[in-house]
């Protein structure tokens, strides 16, 4: 069962409360979309650690519930 966009941002957003998240549905099928995520918390993590910390956050349902996600990160610009 597809994951609704909204929904993969709150879990981000719970995960990580400073992020500002931007999803786009790729496909419109609900199952591929892209995340642009933005966080000051991500200060000196690399992009690694950032991608981990995200995929952390969606709690496993890479794969399962959610298809495909192209995955942005980047620091909050000061």
């Amino acid at each position: 069962m597809p994951m609704a966009a909204d929904d993969i941002a709150a879990m981000i957003r719970a995960a990580i409360p400073d992020a500002d998240v931007q999803i786009t549905d790729l496909a419109g099928d609900g199952d591929h979309y892209a995340a642009h995520v933005t966080a000051a918390s991500f200060a000196g993590m690399s992009r690694v650690a950032r991608t981990r910390a995200v995929y952390a956050a969606l709690g496993g349902r890479m794969g399962g519930e959610l298809h495909a996600l192209q995955l942005t990160t980047a620091v909050t610009a000061a």
